[in-house]
């Protein structure tokens, strides 16, 4: 009977509680998502799989380090130090820099108008994390670290969200990433009734001629000048600007190919498995399923919708200044989440216009969004950070 005992309390089902049983649920979900659906499945798969590990009663029972990103020493433990020490985002700019053309951008500097404008998300969102103790009932609210972690969601920018969260508010991490790569998936769904409520059938047909040549020189000065600008106004975006500018550099100089398809590919594709994994093993239940999880969710959601329509408005008033040349479909990309945004755009601008090309032009507010994000970031870092 001991033996039977001894092998019964090693049944994982025995141990299963109810807050591990939503946990697993919810990593089915994203898991359905990622595979079926086809919704980032890059991100969503390794921090699935690694959310169902984290919430198994059984790593416990059997004592066996490593299936916990806080089991010091642990396999889980040191691939979660690459966020915990600010090394994954950083490095995940690097390879975003080689695979961005900053044409668009500076062949259209208005595109960092419109780029501003998608960051009405964030302001809109820190805000409301910032006052929504005074609203919800029985709730003391977020500290203004959390609230500007939460109000990051907005810039749809996974590695800058992960870079803000682990620096400012630790402890509500797995779920800021979750939701902000959760939004980033629904792109397309969020935006698209957005941008049809605002603009007019008229807007939405206009024709922009193609983007002006960029010579390779003012290619190669672009991320020198922002790296020295960034790093003397801004010091604390250095991290990610500097590897995203350093990354484009690789890419424009021409005496660096042999490092471009590295970059491009295997380096990001190691990077963006590791911070799934990262992020999922540190879902467990005791930090999500909470009532932060929810307004972080509802908050995150607000910043993708007021980032959108921020982009747009912009957009708007843009064409008016120029005389009907702008088309304010290309005011969504003002969120960072390249190039899904921009392809949104072209999207709908073939929809109402089939000879209409706005993907060059969507890019140079997204690729305007990214460098925006990263440098508010920093801006939240200088005045918020230890």
């Amino acid at each position: 009977m001991e033996f039977v005992e001894r092998f019964i309390s090693g049944i994982g089902f025995v141990h299963l509680a109810f807050p591990q049983l939503i946990m697993l649920m919810l990593a089915m979900a994203l898991l359905y998502l990622g595979i079926v659906k086809k919704h980032e499945p890059l991100i969503l798969v390794p921090i699935s799989v690694a959310m169902l590990i984290a919430n198994m009663p059984m790593p416990e029972i059997l004592g066996l380090p490593g299936f916990s990103a806080y089991d010091t020493g642990g396999l889980m433990y040191y691939i979660y130090q690459g966020i915990q020490m600010g090394i994954y985002p950083p490095m995940i700019f690097l390879c975003l820099g080689a695979m961005t053309d900053f044409a668009p951008l500076i062949s259209s500097p208005r595109s960092v108008i419109i780029g501003l404008g998608g960051q009405l998300g964030i302001l809109v969102a820190f805000a409301g994390a910032f006052l929504i103790g005074n609203i919800v009932p029985g709730f003391d609210g977020f500290t203004i670290q959390e609230a500007a972690a939460i109000g990051k969601i907005g810039s749809s920018d996974g590695p800058t969200v992960i870079f803000l969260a682990q620096n400012l508010a630790p402890g509500l991490l797995p779920i800021i990433a979750i939701a902000g790569y959760s939004y980033m998936a629904l792109v397309p769904a969020i935006q698209m009734p957005i941008m049809r409520f605002l603009t007019t059938d008229k807007e939405r047909v206009i024709v922009m001629p193609p983007p002006k040549a960029v010579s390779k020189r003012k290619k190669v000065l672009f991320p020198i000048i922002v790296t020295i600008l960034t790093l003397l106004v801004i010091p604390a975006a250095g991290a990610l600007i500097g590897m995203m500018m350093l990354g484009n550099l690789i890419r424009e100089s021409g005496v660096t190919d042999r490092y471009v398809p590295t970059l491009e590919k295997h380096l990001l594709n190691v990077l963006t498995i590791l911070i799934g994994i990262a992020v999922g093993a540190s879902s467990t239940a005791e930090r999500m399923l909470n009532v932060e999880t929810t307004l972080v969710i509802c908050l995150g959601l607000l910043a993708f919708a007021f980032g959108t329509a921020g982009g747009v408005l912009i957009a708007k008033i843009l064409n008016v200044a120029t005389g009907g040349k702008v088309n304010p479909l290309i005011g969504n990309a003002a969120l960072s989440a390249m190039p899904m945004a921009a392809r949104v755009s072209q999207k709908m601008g073939q929809k109402y216009n089939p000879d209409n090309h706005l993907l060059m032009h969507a890019m140079g507010p997204t690729v305007a969004s990214t460098v925006i994000s990263a440098i508010a970031a920093g801006v939240f870092l200088a005045l918020f950070g230890a």
